[in-house]
């Protein structure tokens, strides 16, 4: 088991309800596949830059614990998820 922090920015245009129920749906795909250390949730920040036209997105910080082959998973979960505006993963030093 590795550990790993996965940082997703969700589209500001969802309602409160769909953004909390999409990362929601991220959360539970990371405890099928492993185990959630933390949960940080950053809230509306503007963007650096405009992504699909949004000025705007929410960001989320999740630490987890999982096999190696699972951060391929997620990140193509990710890919083909709505509402997803950009994503990233990293394995933590040890």
């Amino acid at each position: 088991m590795a550990k790993y922090e996965t940082m997703l920015v969700t589209s500001a245009a969802l309602d409160e309800e769909a953004s909390t129920a999409l990362v929601g749906k991220f959360k539970s795909l990371i405890e099928a596949n492993g185990a959630i250390d933390s949960v940080d949730d950053w809230g509306k920040r503007r963007l650096a830059y405009p992504i699909n036209d949004e000025e705007e997105g929410v960001y989320t910080v999740i630490k987890f614990t999982s096999e190696p082959s699972f951060p391929a998973e997620l990140d193509r979960v990710y890919k083909i998820t709505d509402g997803v505006l950009r994503t990233m993963i990293v394995a933590e030093a040890e």
